[in-house]
């Protein structure tokens, strides 16, 4: 994450990009944005577009596919003070994607371009994104893609606690790469996407969403038809007293927390006033890809503005994350993204 705003109250620690005003939520609106909606259909009546998922319990016993130690292997890697706080065009965050592309390659993960590396100008700086494939198993679904992403930069180094200089973005956004990449392993193995995933972990997101936009733009000149954009952004840290595992940010412009739960069996995705107090939805790098495209593009996370005291600190140490947790998001991830990569028809409507 990217932006620092402040509160009424406090210092609010929100997510990056835009720096459109903050405005206060809608109570109204977002009671509604929780108990579904309907649009205008053609014949003047109402369409219901997506019913609540109140009656889907917390949670499910989802099969254990990603362990905590996984997670925890990932993290302390890509948040180790080797690194240096992986800031876009250093050494440092070069040998953090080099970690992620070996990932990729020992399960099977293809590069989509050449490479898996995407080069692109981050204000004079090399910036990479990268990005990876795995080919969809069904004839005809295997042409549309559904993109998992994650930013993997941080800013290097942030106010000195203690002597200790380095932004070790263990939360932001280390937490967010490794789900990407455990659901890169998953896939790669498990074989159960009928249409193709295209992974890509970004640089310089911490600068502006630059490397997002740059590979959105770059994609629109190719070939690709994307269904969904699906963007995690961090989720190192449970919510409390929530009835949901995540929140998704643009909740009430999409079906798709409805769609996912169902496919999961549980409430794992659900609304957060504050994500629409704050125009989430623009400040990460999900949106890109809904300007570029016009799908379905939103970003989960369980940052609440209350779990994490760290933000762009020094203090966003790999020891603080819950591995557990990170553990559960993903096992709790898999279903409903297999919902959304073998369903026949795209279920996931935007509405706008």
């Amino acid at each position: 994450m990217r932006k620092l705003v402040l509160g009424a109250c406090s210092a609010l620690l929100i997510a990056c990009g835009s720096t459109s005003p903050v405005k206060p939520v809608d109570e109204g609106a977002a009671q509604n944005a929780s108990n579904g909606y309907t649009v205008p259909a053609n014949n003047g009546t109402e369409k219901v577009l997506f019913k609540p998922t109140e009656k889907l319990p917390k949670a499910k016993d989802f099969k254990q596919y990603i362990s905590p130690e996984a997670f925890q292997k990932d993290v302390e890697f890509l948040a180790s003070d080797a690194l240096k706080g992986r800031e876009t065009g250093t050494p440092e965050i070069d040998e953090a994607a080099t970690y992620i592309i070996k990932t990729f390659q020992d399960a099977g993960v293809q590069p989509y371009f050449t490479s898996y590396r995407d080069k692109f100008d981050a204000k004079g700086k090399s910036g990479y994104n990268v990005v990876g494939v795995l080919e969809g198993t069904d004839p005809e679904l295997k042409k549309e893609y559904v993109i998992i992403g994650a930013h993997y930069d941080h800013i290097g180094t942030a106010q000195a606690e203690n002597g200790d200089v380095i932004a070790n973005g263990a939360n932001d956004n280390a937490s967010g790469t490794a789900t990407v990449m455990a659901l890169a392993r998953y896939f790669a193995k498990a074989k159960t996407n009928k249409r193709s995933i295209l992974f890509a972990l970004f640089s310089a997101e911490e600068m502006g969403l630059l490397g997002s936009a740059h590979l959105a733009e770059r994609l629109k000149s190719t070939s690709i038809t994307p269904y969904v954009m699906f963007n995690v952004e961090m989720v190192g840290l449970p919510m409390a007293a929530k009835d949901y595992t995540l929140y998704l940010t643009g909740y009430e412009n999409s079906n798709m927390a409805d769609q996912f739960n169902a496919y999961a069996g549980a409430k794992v995705l659900g609304f957060l006033p504050q994500a629409k107090q704050y125009n989430l939805f623009k400040r990460s790098d999900n949106y890109a890809f809904y300007q570029a495209f016009k799908i379905p593009a939103q970003t989960v996370s369980t940052f609440d503005f209350t779990n994490f005291d760290h933000y762009h600190k020094v203090g966003d140490e790999a020891s603080l994350m819950n591995y557990e947790h990170m553990a559960n998001v993903a096992n709790q991830l898999i279903p409903g993204l297999e919902g959304i990569l073998t369903t026949p028809n795209q279920e996931i409507i935007w509405n706008e």
